[in-house]
């Protein structure tokens, strides 16, 4: 799974299928465990209707293909119809029985996408083609988008081999260069999505490069501050410790070996980055190195976002769906209808 911010590049292709250009087979049963377990917590709540928002490429509109097979969503293809239909030709897939909703541009089309889901014609969006520019000033539009309470952050959820449970990573394509009360926000939400992957009680380890506070390193300092936050329930239903180094989060023997005791015990559900540098490359050393699966979502708002790239292997576009499939299970909207105002959040490169 690409972010948002990088739309180019290969994706791994070690995972039981190849490239997402070639391979139109639905994805295999996986050699790692936590996301067949994934796949069927989402299979479980049934599919989602889902607008696919401007399907005009190959791999935007096989995207929500893929996960329409795999039993997890139902789509409706929001855009230039004449385009999307000349896509599915070229791509020999047939998408006539899907709803289509009519729009000219890739900002009529992002605010008809919205509309579906305010109107509770859909229950989550996909994002196609369009420029992440145009998508998200709809969804963060003040009057008449998506906005949750706090902060939108994005979280990816990796299926790591020889780890046995999911190992989560935030925030690696949202927010650059979040400030503290920021972080708190992102903490939460993916405090939030770890519980509707069935972990009751999460441990999240604010990362930085050392474990020890020092001014001159100001995420530690933010680390600290959230790890304290988390102790006096500002930031609930997790367990909160930093500042940690990697190697801190993740090995209990890391920890003994340094002398460090901490409530996390190098058993890390959630690893806090510091920026999205840091975590694009945290991301990407465990795909192409580690060989993990992926799958990612932005949360935060009143319904999951699904972001998906040409990269994409099947297995992960598949994965991303179902993730948000979950996610939307254990935080359905308080009416079908979802409310015509919502509560700003702080101010962002992307507001």
């Amino acid at each position: 799974m690409m972010t948002t911010l990088d739309e180019g590049g290969s994706g791994p292709t070690d995972w039981g299928v190849v490239s997402p250009a070639t391979d139109r087979e639905a994805p295999g049963p996986s050699t790692l465990p936590s996301f067949d377990a994934l796949l069927d917590a989402a299979h479980a709540g049934g599919p989602r209707t889902v607008a696919v928002v401007y399907p005009v490429s190959r791999s935007a509109l096989l995207a929500a293909v893929d996960a329409h097979r795999a039993g997890l969503l139902i789509p409706v293809l929001v855009g230039p119809t004449d385009r999307i239909a000349e896509v599915a030709r070229r791509s020999g897939t047939d998408v006539d029985s899907f709803e289509t909703v009519a729009a000219d541009d890739e900002e009529s089309t992002a605010s008809a996408a919205v509309e579906l889901v305010r109107s509770g014609r859909a229950d989550m969006l996909m994002k196609g083609s369009l420029h992440t520019s145009a998508f998200l000033r709809a969804v963060l539009d003040r009057h008449s988008g998506l906005r949750g309470p706090g902060r939108a952050s994005h979280v990816f959820v990796f299926d790591v081999p020889g780890r046995g449970r999911p190992l989560m990573v935030t925030d690696a394509v949202v927010n650059v260069a979040p400030d503290l009360a920021q972080k708190a926000d992102i903490c939460r939400n993916a405090i939030g999505l770890a519980h509707a992957l069935g972990i009751s009680r999460p441990k999240v380890a604010v990362l930085s490069a050392i474990e020890v506070v020092d001014p001159a390193i100001p995420s530690t300092v933010d680390a600290a501050a959230l790890a304290k936050m988390a102790d006096r329930e500002e930031i609930a239903g997790g367990t909160v410790d930093g500042p940690l180094a990697l190697d801190d989060a993740i090995s209990p023997r890391a920890l003994a070996v340094k002398h460090i005791s901490s409530s996390v015990g190098g058993e890390a559900d959630i690893l806090l980055v510091p920026s999205l540098e840091a975590g694009n490359i945290l991301y990407k050393s465990l795909v192409y190195v580690g060989g993990a699966e992926v799958a990612g979502i932005v949360v935060g708002l009143q319904v999951p976002l699904i972001l998906t790239s040409r990269a994409d292997t099947v297995r992960s576009r598949v994965a991303s769906a179902a993730l948000a499939g979950v996610w939307a299970e254990h935080h359905p909207p308080s009416t079908p209808a979802l409310a015509r105002s919502a509560t700003p959040e702080s101010p962002s490169h992307l507001g």
